[in-house]
C-alpha cells in the first residue's frame, strides 16, 4: 500500500494499534502497519467529508458580539476584553455588518508593522517614551476597523470557510443573512473543532 495519507491523532503508536487488534478477540489478517494506514486513510476521508458537508449554520457561534461604528476605541477594547474575544463585526446604523475589528487592527493602528503581535508592541513601548496605546485615544471604531468585512451566508461549507481564512488571512468570519445582518460568527477554533468531529 502507498503511504500518502495525512496522519491520524497524534500520539497513536503501532503498539497501541497492535493492542487494539488483540482486543478484538478474533482473527485479523492485517499487520499493525496496514491497520494504521487504513485508520489514517479513514480519518482523512472523514475529515474531508466533514469539510465538504458541514456548514457554517452548524458550527457558528450565535448570537455574535458586535461593535458599533461610533463606539470609541477604548470602549471597543473593553467590550472585547470583557467577553474574552479577540475580534468582532462592526454594525452600521441599520444593523448591517460593515467592518471587523480585531487585535490586529489595534496593533496596526499602534504602529506595529508586518505581522503585528502584542509582544512587538510591548517591545516598542518599553523602548520609547510614552506608550503607543495613547495614539488610540479619541478614535472611533470606524477609524481603524478593517472594511469592507469579509462575510458569508450560513450555507457556506467548512471547506470554503477554510479557503477564505487562508486567502484573506483572517481568523473569523461573520455569518450574515441576505440583508447583511449578523446571524453568528465562525472562528478558526470553531473550524478546527468541526473538522475533528467536535461540535
Amino acid at each position: 500500500m502507498t503511504r500518502n495519507a495525512p496522519t491520524g491523532p497524534p500520539g497513536m503508536s503501532e503498539e497501541d494499534i497492535l493492542q487494539a487488534m488483540r482486543d478484538m478477540h478474533g482473527y485479523v489478517d492485517v499487520t499493525p502497519g496496514d491497520f494504521r494506514e487504513i485508520y489514517e486513510l479513514a480519518y482523512a476521508h472523514a475529515r474531508d467529508r466533514l469539510a465538504r458537508t458541514t456548514t457554517a449554520r452548524e458550527i457558528m457561534t450565535s448570537p455574535v458580539h458586535c461593535l458599533g461604528l461610533d463606539m470609541a476605541a477604548s470602549e471597543a477594547a473593553r467590550f472585547l476584553a470583557g467577553r474574552g474575544v479577540t475580534g468582532a463585526p462592526v454594525l452600521d446604523g441599520r444593523g448591517v455588518v460593515c467592518g471587523v475589528v480585531s487585535e490586529k487592527d489595534f496593533l496596526r493602528r499602534m504602529g506595529a508593522r508586518g505581522a503585528p503581535s502584542l509582544l512587538g508592541i510591548v517591545s516598542r513601548c518599553l523602548g520609547t517614551p510614552g506608550c503607543l496605546v495613547t495614539d488610540l485615544r479619541g478614535l472611533t471604531v470606524a477609524e481603524f476597523m478593517t472594511a469592507p468585512a469579509v462575510t458569508a451566508t450560513a450555507d457556506i461549507t467548512a471547506e470554503d470557510i477554510s479557503s477564505l481564512f487562508m486567502e484573506k488571512s483572517i481568523n473569523r468570519l461573520p455569518i450574515c443573512d441576505a440583508d447583511g445582518r449578523p446571524l453568528g460568527i465562525v472562528t478558526r477554533t470553531d473550524l478546527v473543532r468541526a473538522l475533528q468531529g467536535q461540535r
